[in-house]
């Protein structure tokens, strides 16, 4: 595989835990479309980093934010982490699988684990599926287990006082 073919497959898992969430299944076979401003690549250590205006592309899947680094650890599990881009948040858009809806996400922070199938967002973190909608300071997901976690301070802690609520806002289904 050529090294931008990893780099875009990397960045793809890396990012792509909204797949979890029933996304759609043939984005995966799709090309991938990578725009940034600089694009940097150190095979040795296996780091890649796209930064200014990075936009990934691959079928419904677009993913949104000033830098995107990846790495892959030495079993070839990789991790992405997506920061920055318009006001200051990181963003992902992706239909899902069968319906004519989307998964969306926003956070300052985005981080997935390929090896554990988990995906953070850190700081003013929101996750819209549907017309279902999530917002905190950090939003855990498992996608083994399809469970989140959400709270409303950093790194999964719980302000008592002072400190903003988590919003949930689940529509009703129709039968």
């Amino acid at each position: 595989m050529k090294p931008l073919s990893r780099i875009a497959t990397a960045l793809l898992l890396s990012l792509g835990f909204c797949g979890a969430a029933h996304a759609e299944r043939a984005d995966r076979d799709k090309p991938a479309n990578i725009e940034a401003d600089r694009v940097t690549v150190d095979d040795k250590n296996k780091v890649q980093i796209f930064e200014g205006r990075v936009k990934l592309t691959q079928g419904t899947l677009v993913i949104r934010s000033n830098k995107v680094v990846v790495t892959q650890d030495s079993e070839g599990f990789q991790k992405g982490v997506a920061t920055g881009g318009d006001g200051g948040l990181a963003r992902f858009r992706q239909k899902r699988e069968g319906r004519d809806e989307y998964i969306e996400g926003e956070a300052e922070r985005i981080e997935y684990e390929a090896r554990s199938d988990v995906a953070q967002l850190f700081n003013r973190a929101k996750v819209i599926n549907g017309k279902d909608e999530v917002t905190g300071e950090y939003i855990n997901y498992d996608g083994y287990n399809e469970t989140y976690l959400v709270t409303n301070g950093p790194n999964a802690t719980v302000l008592q006082e002072g400190g903003s609520r988590v919003k949930v806002t689940i529509q009703p289904k129709k039968k």
